[in-house]
């Protein structure tokens, strides 16, 4: 009886810290960055650029274009991560909406940029910690990363690149600029709040099944693996 108790404290508390994430990173772009043109990465920064030449709201586009994801994602790593994705991609989508009607914090291109990107950074970090997810590029940098010898975060910062480039073209290449000023911001806060205020963490298995071990933890958590003889 205690543990199905704190296993339910432990689902209550992972999808109120999805929630408080997500709240907390929409209201870091629709009040400081988007207002200042200055994109985050991924789907949510496309998203930002076909809301800026269409008209049509950000909200929506953060959630169509995030579906797809979803699907790989949950064929990937199962129904868990689907329930959660859902559930931080929808609150963050309606979010998005809700404060698209809040007065702009600042128009201040480098405060936006700083108390953006930590603000983004934290909210992202959140969902990420407790098992959820706000934008499908980081699903794909996973799939990238098993096959390839690039890491999730240079697979992200490579499509990011892009994404900038297209900003710069588009939107003026100052804008590009402070994206990326703020991508970096927002990627190492990230890292602080997911991982805490440790650098890093490694865990050693010893196993003679150690190809499927590290299949079943990349499926269930997206975690890459080491193997050695």
């Amino acid at each position: 009886m205690e543990t199905k108790e704190r296993t339910l404290r432990s689902i209550i508390i992972s999808y109120l810290m999805i929630a408080i994430g997500a709240v907390v990173a929409a209201f870091a772009l629709e009040a400081l960055l988007v207002p200042c043109t200055i994109l985050d990465g991924g789907v949510t920064g496309i998203s930002i650029i076909l809301n800026q030449l269409t008209g049509i709201s950000l909200s929506a586009f953060v959630f169509v274009l995030n579906i797809p994801f979803l699907i790989i994602g949950f064929k990937q790593m199962g129904k868990r991560f689907l329930v959660r994705g859902i559930f931080g991609m929808a609150l963050f989508s309606v979010m998005l909406a809700v404060f698209h009607h809040v007065e702009a914090v600042t128009h201040e291109e480098l405060l936006a940029v700083v108390f953006g990107g930590v603000l983004l950074g934290a909210g992202v970090g959140l969902v990420l910690r407790y098992g959820g997810c706000l934008d499908g590029t980081e699903i794909v940098a996973l799939l990238v990363s098993k096959k390839t010898n690039a890491s999730v975060g240079q697979v992200i910062l490579m499509i990011n690149v892009v994404i900038y480039a297209v900003a710069g073209i588009l939107f003026g290449w100052d804008r590009a600029l402070y994206s990326l000023l703020t991508y970096f911001i927002t990627f190492k806060v990230i890292d602080m709040v997911e991982a805490g205020m440790d650098q890093g963490k490694s865990l050693m298995i010893i196993t003679e099944n150690g190809r499927e071990l590290a299949e079943e933890i990349y499926r269930k958590m997206g975690r890459t693996c080491t193997l050695m003889e």
